[in-house]
């Protein structure tokens, strides 16, 4: 699992005594976005995914909706620390009043106000008619936690899914911030021509955040659930947006607690999710080494 993990000494102590021994525990690092040359944030988070992780905090910002707005994504020479992403040409750049600090536990990081996240989500949700059946929701979150990789491992990341209305996995993140592992999941979709999220449902390990609703609604995702429970904030958002949200969807049962007309024993229709286009652009991952540059958005993932 490379830098994904480390091995370090524990004392494991149970009611038949104690023994030292190696245990695995998840890594976390400061990661400093850049772009086009502006400092945007430092976050702490789990390497891996780093550029769909800058990607899908752009999207949740409101600073691009689409692939081709951006030009590059690359880590600095010298290391993995800072990665650096330049917009394409036309593609106005932020006008950032300061930089944020994201913290693996953030809450609301950067937009300036409530009212904002309201005023630049620029997708309404309750035009998106999804229907899924009860039996698909309460699979997710057992598909979320195959996909779960390195919690198998350390037991201590968040993940976050993306998935259909049929229940087909379409890709799951892993992150010591929840708020990271859906910002992999949108920078992914963002590359495969999946955004807006029409017809997809985002599947949370933890508590269903107002953070995390306001991501989903700036990917244009209609359906957030949680195996945990959403605070007052996450719902009121969900409500405003005609996003359906789902909380505590755990073996047979569920709350839902806005937009429950998505939620049915057995959906009238089933709404496909968007297709990809087939020539959209796309961010190459990090797969090449840290230090060299990412090939341009037009030229394909092999």
């Amino acid at each position: 699992m490379g830098r994904i993990t480390v091995r370090r000494r524990v004392v494991r102590i149970t009611a038949g005594g104690r023994v030292e021994r190696p245990d695995s525990l998840a890594v976390e690092e400061p990661l400093e976005i850049r772009v086009d040359g502006q400092q945007l944030t430092v976050t702490m988070r789990t390497p891996g995914e780093d550029i769909d992780l800058a990607l899908g905090l752009l999207v949740s910002e409101g600073l691009i909706r689409e692939a081709h707005e951006v030009q590059r994504a690359s880590y600095c020479p010298g290391g993995e620390e800072v990665l650096e992403v330049r917009l394409a040409p036309g593609v106005r750049p932020p006008v950032l009043s300061r930089s944020m600090l994201t913290s693996s536990a953030c809450g609301v990081c950067g937009v300036a106000s409530i009212d904002q996240v309201r005023r630049s989500a620029p997708f309404d949700l309750s035009a998106d008619r999804i229907e899924l059946s009860v039996a698909v929701l309460c699979g997710l979150p057992g598909l979320l936690s195959a996909g779960q990789r390195v919690f198998a491992a350390t037991g201590g990341l968040h993940a976050a899914g993306l998935f259909t209305s049929d229940g087909q996995t379409l890709v799951v993140r892993e992150d010591v911030g929840r708020h990271n592992a859906v910002d992999k999941v949108v920078g992914w979709a963002l590359r495969e021509g999946r955004l807006p999220g029409r017809g997809l449902v985002l599947q949370v390990s933890g508590r269903a955040s107002f953070e995390l609703t306001q991501k989903a609604w700036m990917a244009g995702i209609p359906v957030l659930a949680a195996v945990s429970a959403p605070s007052s904030l996450a719902v009121d958002l969900a409500v405003d947006a005609g996003m359906t949200l789902v909380g505590f969807s755990r073996g047979r049962s569920m709350n839902v607690y806005s937009a429950s007309w998505r939620v049915a024993e057995t959906p009238r229709a089933r709404v496909a999710a968007a297709p990809r286009a087939v020539d959209a652009p796309r961010v190459p991952d990090e797969a090449a080494a840290p230090s060299a540059a990412v090939p341009d958005l037009a030229q394909p993932r092999a």
